[in-house]
């Protein structure tokens, strides 16, 4: 563990302590970092809380807590003021700051790690694009927050396996079959799209396709859906490739169907019939839950009852503590009804789940729908990206110009994806995104390169990196820099990458501004701490790309 997070817990205790000496008790002691630096590193509102408890005013209160502080606040707290009507700020020491530098240069890509979930095994599931249709721009939203939760789970010492559950059978399979029979020509993306539009007019016809799929009772058919599986999932590997994700387990809807139905014909009592079909009445263990459909008249298993087989499934394939399920908003409450079947079926399970639902990625053109065919896939959005990077690099002499564009691509598609709270709705601004003034993924990955580029003009001129104090002041990026452990520690704890990318963001402009001020390499006396600032700026800025799941090239 880190020794930032000590001194959050260090100060915590502290105040707990001096408390304790007062006969106050305080079971939640809140501290947070000030938006104005002025304002101190770390202040809390505890005297406020707890003055009518202590039958005294805030300012009193804190006046006598800030005596007792005083007594045992050991060297990396400079000082503690009080503020206002009661707050009470601690002010970091410069040799507090220089030993979070030296920590950061020691422990390089280990710095912001923690082990508080070292041995949980923890299975993250995302992306999920069907075989059949178009990897389109809604799951690039979920492969992109399930690569940054399941490093930053990574990164808290857990073990995590990836997983992706992709529907290889269903209506939509029968679609495209059907527009596929009739234009064998027809990729199998416009197969699907025009198998949707024909089908209220042959559904008939298509419903007996899907129940051959099921049965594999027709070769013909047989022999479309093979061809057509593999060559999606063939398709669907380097898109994985590009965006930086490789899973560990593929689970597929035609083997969770099976168990599935297994599980809900061993609870009756749980599954009721009703017109034909099995259905779970949630809304009788929960008034906010509804009725849904688990076995259709058919006899064919619905999503909800593949579920149940895909929990199962991933339980047996891999024992965990944790599993986390990344899905778009549109099914929150589908899946509410589901984790609640699940706890009457297998509630060992189901306490081990955890639901993250996310937003939609919305051009500015407005939403997209692969029923209709008006569908973005990915393959489009970042080909239409890359030309807009090329373009910007148009006069780079760069010599791996196309390797550092599909980086830059990536990074930008990514951070405007993660830049927001993980249930918000995106609409990807082409401009912005690719803006290297600020608030977008080139901006930290060009930040990260000029780093690179000072730490080896800096080697060049023989200058060695040290903490050695020649200045009276403490930088901005200082006093950034000793909080990533805690950021990210609140992102694992939130599952919110958002956390980070606003972190970065914020050290990468406190950096540029240093940049601008400061004569970096020219500085004299001041050039070896300067140098080391600059280095400990680019190993956080690298740590928490590598969160993101974004590249950080040395070059641009």
């Amino acid at each position: 563990m880190t020794m930032t997070r000590n001194m959050h817990e260090e100060i915590k205790i502290l105040i707990q302590n001096a408390l304790k000496n007062m006969d106050i008790t305080a079971n939640d002691i809140h501290i947070e970092h000030p938006t104005d630096f002025s304002h101190g590193d770390y202040s809390t509102n505890i005297a406020m809380r707890h003055a009518s408890q202590a039958k005294k005013s805030p300012k009193e209160l804190a006046e006598e807590l800030v005596g007792e502080l005083q007594k045992k606040k050991g060297d990396d707290i400079d000082r503690i003021e009080i503020a206002g009507p009661g707050f009470i700020n601690f002010y970091l020491s410069k040799s507090f700051f220089a030993k979070n530098i030296e920590d950061i240069l020691k422990e390089k890509g280990s710095y912001g790690k923690d082990e508080i979930l070292e041995g949980k095994k923890t299975i993250v599931e995302y992306t999920d694009p069907n075989p059949f249709k178009e990897f389109h721009i809604g799951h690039l939203m979920s492969n992109s927050i399930g690569e940054a939760i399941s490093r930053i789970v990574e990164f808290s010492g857990a073990e995590v396996k990836r997983a992706n559950w992709q529907g290889d059978v269903g209506l939509h399979v029968a679609k495209t079959i059907w527009g596929k029979i009739k234009n064998p020509k027809m990729s199998w993306g416009d197969a699907y799209a025009y198998g949707s539009q024909q089908y209220e007019e042959n559904k008939k016809e298509i419903n007996e396709i899907n129940k051959k799929i099921y049965e594999k009772s027709d070769s013909k058919i047989n022999l479309l859906y093979e061809e057509g599986k593999k060559e999606s999932l063939a398709e669907f590997e380097k898109i994985y490739k590009q965006l930086g994700t490789k899973f560990d387990f593929y689970f597929f809807e035609s083997e969770g169907g099976p168990i599935g139905l297994e599980i809900i014909k061993k609870h009756k009592k749980i599954f009721e019939e009703s017109d034909g079909a099995v259905v779970f009445h949630g809304e009788k263990f929960n008034k906010t839950l509804h009725t849904r459909v688990f076995i259709t008249k058919e006899g064919l298993p619905t999503y909800e009852a593949k579920e149940l087989g895909l929990a199962q499934m991933k339980y047996k394939k891999y024992p965990h503590d944790i599993s986390i399920v990344i899905t778009g908003n549109e099914v929150k409450d589908y899946f509410r009804v589901v984790h609640k079947a699940m706890e009457q079926t297998f509630p060992e399970i189901a306490e081990k789940t955890k639901h993250i639902p996310h937003g939609m990625l919305r051009l500015p053109s407005g939403k997209m729908s692969s029923r209709t065919g008006d569908v973005i896939s990915v393959e489009d959005l970042l080909n239409d990206v890359r030309e807009r990077v090329l373009e910007k690099m148009k006069d780079s002499d760069l010599l791996e110009k196309e390797k550092i564009a599909e980086q830059v691509v990536v990074g930008a598609v990514k951070y405007s994806i993660l830049k927001q709270a993980t249930g918000n709705d995106i609409v990807f601004d082409f401009e912005k995104s690719l803006s290297f003034e600020g608030d977008s993924g080139p901006y930290l990955q060009y930040t990260y390169a000029r780093t690179h580029s000072i730490i080896e003009k800096a080697h060049e001129n023989d200058i060695v990196s040290s903490t050695e104090l020649v200045t009276e002041s403490t930088t901005e990026i200082e006093k950034l820099l000793y909080q990533f452990p805690e950021i990210v520690l609140r992102a694992r704890v939130e599952y919110e990458p958002h956390y980070v990318t606003t972190y970065l963001t914020q050290l990468a402009s406190a950096f540029n501004n240093f940049y601008a001020h400061t004569r970096i390499i020219d500085s004299g006396n001041s050039a070896p701490h300067s140098v080391a600032i600059t280095e400990a700026t680019s190993i956080v800025l690298k740590n928490g790309l590598g969160l993101l799941g974004i590249e950080a090239p040395e070059k641009m």
